[in-house]
């Protein structure tokens, strides 16, 4: 790394970083990541995280996107300093609200001769491109307009030609000095004069994003891989501009498990669809650092993997960022969360719950909250996901229609079957409700069980009050759904044993 990457390492001091998303589609499990080491960046560094919304774009830009885009980040916990909603002193916040900005600025690039109007139709263009690429050259704008004389760009304005606005690119190399990929060289004659407006009012990714990141105050930039190739054209535009360009770093690719760029070829990558599996935020949110991070390991003592946001803040340190792509684990995700889900506060895991839980089966059967929670808590080491919840547990909440042969232990008979829950029924009969605890009903039953064999007593008991072939053990079951509800399954599963004699 070079001298002026290390002086860099040395300035990062009560940053002002960026999260800067087009509302162009959900909001995407890698773009939760660069939040994530922005908001970081602001919090260990004593900085600023600001929220800008990209959405010049106007055919492709919805509402329900930026909607996603902000209810994303508040569930994810990455909460803005400045931005849409919270305001702040270099707002507007949404580009879209900014283009008398950029129309100044334009105009200014244009009137100095730094940029000028390009008149050529995409047919041209494309022409030039191939007869380029059939010369082995990589294909970019060959200044076809950058030197027409200023009677023939007002004829041609007058003539209502349609044009779009380029940047007159000096032909030198600019270096980038990254945080993490370090010393970078770019010949700007493979790149050209680049379209920075399609007119006065359609500013372009590139130059917007100059605009903005300069007017406020924007010291690192911080995003994904994939905007390396745009920093020398955003530099050159920083240096026609007379400004001084922000520090960059680079975040490492996020990659499929066959190491390819990461795409829906191997899953949803939308950050809704993540939270509609059952995912946790504190697990996505431990996951997500991984990519491309890791804990300084600390002699003698194993790494703690599990972390919470305040810990990961805690331990922290921006140099650790990896130049190699991560690879997307989801096995890795799912210990993650399981080890979230099992350490969770039961209060706070069970608000994660209710959501998922009352999809299926409504507000009516959720009122009793501390029965909730006793279901959550007897499944919290039983699932991968919340969206496991419901299934697992749909029968505390409504018994399903099962046959009668399922309450059969092996060889047994209907008979005895019939015999072993008449005997357990009238036994739970008489137990006060103060003693309908799970351990008092151990005390009772497993004796019994003994005698008959576990078997013979423990299975049917457990599908007369779940209908299930598998679930929760029985002494766990009756204690969450108390004495009256116990009995009430008691005598639904002999009710059905009855009958199934009756029209043998």
């Amino acid at each position: 790394m070079s001298a002026k990457t290390n002086n860099l390492i040395k300035e990062i001091k009560n940053p002002r970083v960026r999260m800067a998303p087009s509302p162009t589609g959900y909001f995407h499990i890698g773009s939760a990541r660069t939040a994530l080491f922005n908001y970081l960046v602001a919090k260990k560094y004593n900085g600023k995280f600001i929220l800008r919304i990209e959405d010049t774009d106007k055919e492709r830009s919805k509402p329900e996107y930026e909607a996603d885009i902000l209810d994303s980040l508040k569930w994810l916990g990455l909460l803005w300093d400045e931005g849409v909603e919270v305001g702040g002193s270099y707002g507007p916040y949404r580009q879209s609200e900014r283009l008398d900005i950029y129309e100044k600025y334009l105009r200014e690039l244009v009137d100095k001769g730094l940029a000028y109007y390009c008149f050529c139709s995409p047919e041209e263009l494309e022409a030039k491109k191939e007869e380029m690429m059939s010369r082995g050259e990589v294909p970019r704008y060959d200044g076809h307009c950058r030197n027409l004389t200023e009677e023939e760009v007002k004829k041609k304005i007058n003539d209502k030609n349609p044009f779009v606005i380029r940047l007159k690119m000096p032909e030198k190399i600019i270096t980038v000095f990254d945080l993490i990929r370090g010393k970078v060289d770019f010949d700007t004659k493979l790149i050209g004069d680049f379209i920075i407006a399609k007119d006065f009012r359609s500013p372009l990714y590139n130059f917007s994003v100059v605009i903005d990141d300069h007017e406020m105050q924007i010291t690192h930039v911080i995003r994904g891989e994939e905007h390396l190739s745009n920093t020398p054209k955003q530099i050159a535009l920083y240096e026609a501009l007379n400004w001084t360009p922000p520090i960059f770093a680079h975040l490492p690719l996020i990659l499929n498990p066959d190491r390819s760029k990461m795409s829906k070829r191997f899953g949803d990558v939308a950050l809704k669809d993540f939270r509609k599996k059952g995912y946790l935020p504190e697990a996505i949110v431990n996951f997500l650092v991984y990519l491309g991070w890791h804990p300084k390991e600390k002699a003698g003592e194993p790494i703690n993997e599990i972390l919470t946001l305040n810990e990961i803040i805690e331990q922290f340190d921006f140099f650790r960022i990896q130049k190699g792509g991560a690879v997307f684990n989801i096995e890795k995700l799912n210990w993650i969360n399981t080890e979230h889900i099992k350490r969770m506060p039961i209060d706070e895991l069970t608000s994660h719950a209710m959501p998922y839980l009352k999809e299926k089966f409504g507000d009516a059967l959720l009122n009793d909250i501390e029965f909730v929670k006793k279901i959550v808590e007897l499944h919290r080491t039983r699932i991968k996901t919340l969206a496991e919840l419901p299934e697992m547990t749909s029968y505390f909440f409504v018994l399903p229609d099962y046959d009668a042969e399922l309450l059969r232990w092996q060889d047994m008979s209907e008979e005895e079957v019939k015999n072993n829950l008449d005997f357990i029924y009238n036994l739970l009969s008489d137990l006060d409700n103060q003693l309908f605890t799970r351990q008092q009903l151990e005390a009772i039953i497993l004796p019994e069980a003994e005698k008959r064999g576990r078997g013979k007593i423990l299975w049917p008991l457990r599908v007369a009050l779940s209908g299930q072939k598998n679930s929760a053990g029985p002494f766990e079951i009756m204690e969450i759904i108390g004495k009256n509800e116990t009995l009430k399954r008691l005598a639904t599963a002999i009710k059905k044993l009855k009958e199934n004699q009756n029209n043998a």
